[in-house]
């Protein structure tokens, strides 16, 4: 069974096939830690699935705006004319919770909340926690995973 294994205190992720490593690279998870709660800006954690896969056959570094292309191709300069925007880039792996009460369903739905693994500039740290609760790749890197997951399959967020 292929499960993609997150690790929050390690800020890396592997791509496992029983005791196969098929991918792995880092990640940064949310900045205000681990957490399930609504609102809380944290990364939930437990066993979740990808409930979807978004931007398939788009370019490298396109910019998305409620899990839809915006038309804008992320460049430096855009990212300086936008200091503050949380970038949303390439591709989104939307998660879906599995367990109930814990991360589905109520003010504990991981996927109620947007939670995705998503691209970011590539000049963003990656081994450090600085996202608003999702999980931020290189852009490389999740074009890499993308092709090797699909609906589905299963995410292990832990600590």
């Amino acid at each position: 069974m292929t499960i993609l294994n997150i690790s929050i205190s390690q800020q890396n992720c592997q791509l496992l096939d029983g005791n196969k490593v098929l991918f792995e690279a880092l990640v940064s998870t949310a900045l205000n830690g681990a957490g399930e709660q609504k609102d809380s800006g944290c990364t939930p954690r437990g066993l979740h699935l990808i409930r979807a896969c978004i931007g398939s056959h788009q370019p490298e570094n396109t910019v998305f705006n409620g899990r839809r292309p915006t038309g804008e191709i992320y460049t430096s300069e855009l990212g300086q004319h936008f200091p503050d925007r949380d970038w949303i880039l390439t591709r989104i792996l939307w998660l879906s919770g599995l367990e109930l009460g814990k991360n589905r369903l109520g003010n504990v739905d991981t996927m109620q909340r947007y939670i995705y693994i998503h691209g970011c500039p590539d000049s963003s740290p990656m081994g450090e926690p600085l996202s608003h609760g999702c999980i931020r790749m290189h852009n490389k890197d999740l074009l890499a995973l993308f092709d090797l997951v699909v609906p589905g399959t299963k995410v292990d967020i832990h600590e």
